[in-house]
């Protein structure tokens, strides 16, 4: 069938960017397994095949279907989610100044500060959460905004649409990392960005079984500076996973439905609880920016941040005894994970930063799946007893 803007999310997770293989019939886009493709003649190939890093009809597929759900014309695929951030990055020249979430993803700081610092790129942190702030922090060196939101692990919600404006006002491109909503919650270049940035890893793939990246834009110029960097830097992924990926979006909608509700239940049974210090979500009215998720997002997603009060031994205890919550990194997937971010995906950040943005050792973070959600509650309350 062909998909156009006007189809429901559902029907173009599904379908975008696919059509039955012309060989075969085959209703699955197939797996192009192969590093390269025979040429009639020298210099003669079909359509833009001819060596699998710079295109793959796989990888095609899924460009095409994430380009659809962000509501984008163009999408290129990573091996990596960094893989995608430090293509952005790329656009970037030495004395350059780079604006940046002070929360974000510890991987992400991490590339920025001690990877492209050494390549003459200066990055400013900044809350976000107030608009004067990044206005104060733009200079005539500013090249680029980076937007996390909600942001890792603290959940802030930045309101894309003001940043975005302040940032066009001096020609700065914006780039939104939109890996906690997912395309059915956010749709960042509807809001005024320039890019979108995706850890497939996480809701995207949902089943933690592939590891990728994504860039979304509706910018011809941004997409062939970043197309002739995904071909000269060769950060692509498998097109097994480009394969798992395909399979992934078609559940989306559904799953980030599921996503929603159990989270939500857990972050009001946890903000009752007795051991718990405060809960950090968006969708609850005790949330700083809850007004500003309510009017960009469909929906709160299915992140929640606690305190426990007792510090680490309290949280420690915890995170030891849940039996269906996974102690583990990432997040996304349809089991539920838990985690201590000052220990595990925010250690790389220096203590200095993670204090200044609460990531203490009481801080414990969940990523909450599409379980029974009393199932989820019981093992909760039985970790927490």
């Amino acid at each position: 069938m062909k998909v156009t803007p006007e189809h429901g999310f559902g029907t173009r997770a599904i379908h975008a960017g696919q059509q039955p293989d012309p060989a075969t019939g085959a209703i699955i886009t197939p797996i192009y397994q192969t590093s390269t493709f025979v040429q009639s003649s020298p210099g003669v190939i079909k359509g833009e095949y001819d060596y699998s890093r710079a295109a793959n009809p796989t990888r095609d597929a899924l460009q095409a279907n994430l380009a659809s759900l962000e509501g984008g014309k163009h999408a290129l695929c990573y091996a990596s989610g960094v893989a995608a951030t430090g293509a952005v990055l790329h656009l970037c020249r030495a004395g350059d100044r780079v604006i940046l979430c002070d929360d974000v993803y510890g991987g992400t700081n991490r590339l920025f500060h001690r990877v492209f610092a050494q390549l003459g790129v200066e990055t400013v942190l900044v809350d976000m959460t107030n608009i004067d702030n990044v206005r104060a922090a733009i200079n005539d060196r500013t090249r680029l905004i980076w937007i996390e939101t909600p942001t890792n692990p603290m959940l802030k919600v930045i309101d894309i649409e003001a940043v975005t404006s302040a940032a066009r006002a001096h020609r700065i491109t914006t780039c939104v990392d939109n890996t906690f909503a997912s395309p059915y919650l956010q749709n960042p270049l509807k809001l005024g960005a320039d890019i979108v940035c995706h850890s497939m890893t996480k809701y995207i793939g949902g089943h933690s079984d592939a590891i990728g990246g994504a860039l979304i834009t509706s910018d011809d110029e941004i997409h062939r500076k970043l197309k002739f960097l995904q071909l000269s830097e060769g950060a692509v992924p498998g097109i097994l996973e480009c394969f798992l990926y395909l399979r992934s979006t078609k559940t989306l909608h559904v799953r980030m439905e599921r996503h929603c509700q159990n989270a939500q239940r857990v972050a009001e049974y946890l903000a009752a609880h007795a051991a718990v210090e405060k809960v950090i979500y968006p969708g609850l009215g005790s949330h700083p920016q809850h007004a500003i998720a309510r009017k960009q997002m469909r929906g709160f997603g299915g992140m929640v941040t606690m305190y426990l009060k007792g510090g680490l031994g309290t949280s420690r205890r915890m995170l030891e005894r849940v039996r269906i919550f996974a102690l583990a990194e990432s997040l996304g997937g349809v089991e539920s994970l838990i985690e201590h971010p000052a220990i595990m995906t925010h250690a790389s950040v220096p203590p200095e930063q993670r204090a200044k943005l609460g990531i203490s050792d009481g801080l414990v973070r969940l990523s909450v799946g599409i379980e029974e959600v009393d199932d989820l509650i019981a093992d909760l309350k039985q970790a927490l007893e």
